[in-house]
């Protein structure tokens, strides 16, 4: 196949336009987002455009280079409605434009031009030009004091200035009464680094040595800077073990500002660190890498709109649900209006590890973290709907690299997101519920790309519920149907692998477009055997939107996918494939939706002589490195270099072993 370039261009309807419309564009605040490591975003008030047919072209180039380079064109949003009545939750999107700049590299400063047009004309300021820099990793400052921390049952030699425990060394606490007397706090710059051994809360002693109240809560309060960040982390004499003794929360950093917690291991929690409160307080600048947790509920968590710019990453995080079998939850009736679900057949299981990791606010990284055994492995706090200010939303947050293993629910969710959430390069193996979520998303857009998702029993490849708006879904590998009916707004599939497991009466494909807004071609599904309706679509009639289920006599459906392209015109590059596309690889049991299946037993490469390899279309700044003559179907191409999925450090497989 030729190489193909895809550009997003679409005309939408006028939501609740009238007669008198008016089409010119005015051009408004123009909007960067906090940038993190690989990705910028930006996003552009606007007011008009009635007609929708405005567009906004994307360049950009490292400051220095003489070459511009094209990116996506920023994604025309505005007047989706997401709403989930029982909540009370109802949002219509803002009109203007958001997107990414992707795949860029760290600490280099990039120049970015954006020109909108409209044929009706655009008033105000059409072009902006801005510069702007990508994070780097945080680092330690060398220039502050270190102070060496034993545990308390040490007592052996010190070096100097050295404290027992981490509150004495941080505060100067004292013990009693006196934990709370915070007369000699460290600076920013500072570095605490902590001596092998245990350090465990004993909350129930009046005199804990390890200076904790009666909860065994350690709170960090103290503020560095990005040049100058406090630094706890081990002294690599050895393994620090940083134990809670089954107390509700250990860390409490809300109200800090740049901290790194470094090589430690935290243990038997419910919360390991818990970084935000919604309208309460949050953290800035929070790092957390190569560490370990065990035995938690949850391992970094913040709902707080002002936390920013966290880095996680390179952590292993171990629950403490069920290791055997994949339960899920369900049940009986659970709010007023007697919403039930089915029942597990060993009934729902317990919550007792609820988010590996869970985040609110802008600029979040969140990579290459092994995490087992939880509710859901990573998501963002559904919250509601996003405040007005930018620096105050779920945007602009990057979840790549992630190595995911028996989730009750999902894998990763973007529950609450507003605008320029990355997802991509992720690995996920069995999830009960869901593979990837988006319940719901506040006007995009989204991007989900080069993620693998295995075993999913329920066959929801992608969670998009509470009518989300603005899904971009690219060279994805699921393992997987995606046989969702709840519709959704703004949404686009390229270049993915969906392959059923045979389950009966199951679609391979729905797709329940609220509005006019969407689009689906160059993918590649493998139907489920012996089921007569593989494919389903609904679309509203030009001029009108649908956001309620449609009825059974509403959808158009399909035997074969050529059926489905003929009828609607998308999917005139899509294919049909099997098992046989893969080296190695063959479908979960459908007759065993309990099972355990592990990822060092599965090979998602395909074979070189493939139908998908070399059928996909160019999508700009994501797969633009292809190695034959077009992009392959699915997450991986043929003859690209093996991803890294985990912690960096991590050398053993699989990481839950």
């Amino acid at each position: 196949m030729s190489k193909q370039l895809f550009i997003l261009s679409f005309t939408i309807l006028s939501f609740g336009a009238g007669l008198a419309q008016k089409n010119d564009t005015n051009a408004g605040t123009f909007t960067v987002e906090h940038p993190t490591l690989l990705n910028l975003g930006f996003e552009w008030s606007i007011s008009g455009d009635e007609n929708r047919n405005a567009t906004v072209e994307v360049q950009f180039r490292a400051v220095g280079e003489s070459t511009w380079r094209g990116a996506m064109p920023l994604v025309r949003i505005g007047g989706e409605r997401i709403f989930r009545t029982r909540e009370h939750l109802d949002y219509t999107v803002p009109d203007g434009f958001a997107g990414s700049i992707l795949n860029v590299q760290p600490g280099t400063e990039y120049e970015c031009k954006f020109e909108m047009s409209d044929p009706d004309g655009v008033q105000g300021k059409a072009s902006q030009t801005v510069k702007v820099t990508t994070r780097t990793v945080p680092k330690s400052y060398t220039g502050g004091d270190t102070i060496h921390v034993y545990p308390a049952d040490f007592f052996g030699p010190r070096e100097e200035p050295n404290a027992t425990g981490i509150l004495q060394a941080y505060y100067g606490a004292g013990l009693g009464d006196w934990s709370v007397v915070w007369e000699k706090r460290i600076k920013p710059g500072d570095i605490l680094l902590l001596h092998a051994g245990l350090y465990r809360v004993e909350r129930l002693d009046y005199v804990d040595p390890m200076m904790t109240p009666f909860d065994g809560l350690m709170s960090l309060t103290l503020k560095g800077t990005p040049e100058k960040p406090i630094t706890i982390k081990a002294a690599g004499d050895g393994e620090v073990i940083i134990d809670g003794d089954n107390n509700h929360r250990l860390l409490d950093v809300m109200a800090s500002e740049h901290h790194i917690f470094e090589n430690l291991t935290f243990r038997n929690t419910d919360i390991a660190i818990y970084a935000g409160q919604k309208e309460v307080a949050g953290a800035i600048g929070l790092t957390v890498k190569n560490c370990r947790f065990e035995n938690v509920g949850a391992a970094v968590w913040t709902e707080y709109a002002g936390s920013s710019d966290f880095y996680i990453a390179d952590n292993l995080i171990i629950g403490r649900d069920d290791r055997f079998r994949l339960i899920g939850w369900g049940g009986r009736p659970r709010t007023p209006d007697k919403i039930s679900f089915g029942n597990p057949l060993y009934k729902s299981h317990l919550m007792v590890s609820y988010y590996g990791i869970k985040v609110y606010g802008p600029g979040h990284v969140i990579a290459h973290n092994s995490i087992a055994y939880f509710h859901d492995a990573i998501g963002v706090s559904t919250y509601g709907s996003p405040e007005s200010d930018p620096k105050r939303r779920a945007s602009s947050i990057d979840i790549y690299g992630n190595d995911m293993h028996m989730m009750n629910d999902d894998f990763i969710e973007t529950d609450g997101s507003v605008h320029n959430v990355r997802v991509f390069r992720n690995r996920g193996v069995n999830a009960k519920r869901g593979g990837f979520s988006a319940q719901p998303v506040f006007g995009g857009p989204i991007y989900f790309y080069r993620n693998i998702a295995y075993n999913v029993p329920s066959g929801i490849s992608f969670k998009f519920s509470a009518k989300p708006a603005g899904l971009f879904v690219f060279n994805n590998t699921l393992i997987c149907e995606q046989a969702r009916t709840e519709p959704y707004s703004n949404a686009h599939w390229r270049n993915n692998l969906f392959l059923g497991r045979d389950m009966p009466g199951r679609e391979i494909m729905i797709w329940p477009n609220a509005t006019e807004a969407y689009s689906s071609d160059y993918n590649g599904f493998r139907p489920n055997k012996g089921v007569k309706t593989q494919y389903k679509w609904f679309a509203p009639a030009k001029g009108s939107t649908m956001y309620e289920r449609p009825k059974p006599e509403e959808w158009q459906t399909f035997e074969t996918l050529t059926d489905m392209s003929d009828a609607t015109g998308h999917e005139t590059h899509g294919m049909e494939v099997d098992y046989d596309i893969f080296e190695h690889l063959a479908a979960p049991n459908p007759n065993n939706e309990y099972a355990v299946h592990h990822a060092m037993d599965l090979n998602f490469n395909l074979k070189p002589d493939s139908k998908p390899v070399d059928a996909g279309v160019v999508i700009p700044t994501l797969n633009e490195n292809f190695k034959g003559e077009a992009p392959d179907l699915g997450a991986i191409e043929v003859g690209a270099p093996p991803m890294h999925y985990g912690p960096r450090w991590l050398p053993w497989q699989p990481f839950y072993r």
